[in-house]
């Protein structure tokens, strides 16, 4: 079963879509359908998730109006300090709310319920999910060691040893991993908010074993970029929806 509880990182300005991501969130962009946070709430409340915490930032409002539209599943948290901040800040202005493990995902995710379903069969309470190839020219690829999460890089050429896949960005994460992802970032945010949750997931299964889930085939995308978005369109959400339709 997955947890009951999913936390979205939403706090992103999207300074890579120029002006468009000064007219609403990353997770505001409608392939058709909606925008692609509400496509993804639905599909976690569908597989059994009861609350969403969403951390809002950059244009705010937008998650303030969604909000309304799930009275009793969504809680609201604000990261001040999103523009000088990184997304692993955010998960920790989210920390006094999560008492639970939980579902933590980006807000500018496309993917099929496929990756849903394999994460609640997993066998361990601490999962990164990972895909096959995706040429999409904004990879971060995954090491592993032994089917455990080892390291995480955008350069090929820093990792160890060959790449097993790339992180789609939802991960499966427990209260005692969680708890060491706080403990490394609480360190280096006494130098800097400019850190990552990926790499406190990093920092954190060198303590506690997070396991690399691999669905070779997983229709998905990140939209960070123009170039996601019409390889989006034109590509992976017709995938998705030929692969979800009954």
């Amino acid at each position: 079963m997955l947890p009951r509880l999913a936390v979205i990182l939403a706090a992103g300005r999207g300074e890579r879509f120029g002006d468009q991501g000064k007219l609403h969130p990353k997770g505001f962009i409608d392939l058709g359908d909606g925008p692609i946070v509400k496509i993804s709430i639905d599909k976690l409340i569908a597989a059994g998730i009861s609350k969403v915490i969403v951390v809002s930032g950059h244009l705010a409002p937008f998650y303030q109006s969604l909000a309304k539209q799930y009275p009793g599943v969504i809680d609201l948290v604000h990261n001040p300090s999103y523009a000088q901040s990184g997304s692993m800040f955010s998960l920790a202005c989210a920390a006094h709310s999560i008492n639970e493990d939980f579902l933590l995902l980006e807000s500018d995710l496309i993917y099929d319920r496929k990756a849903l379903e394999h994460l609640a069969n997993a066998s361990s309470p601490d999962v990164v999910l990972v895909s096959g190839a995706t040429s999409s020219q904004d990879e971060v690829y995954v090491e592993a060691d032994q089917g455990f999460l080892k390291n995480l890089s955008k350069n090929r050429c820093l990792l160890s040893s060959e790449p097993v896949g790339e992180l789609v960005g939802i991960s499966r994460v427990s209260m005692a991993f969680f708890s060491h992802m706080m403990d490394y970032s609480l360190d280096v945010f006494k130098q800097t908010k400019h850190l990552e949750y990926e790499s406190a997931l990093v920092a954190a299964s060198a303590v506690l074993p997070m396991q690399c889930l691999k669905i070779e085939d997983l229709a998905w995308s990140e939209i960070d970029t123009k170039s996601h978005l019409e390889r989006a369109i034109l590509q992976v959400y017709p995938s998705i929806k030929a692969r979800e339709c009954p």
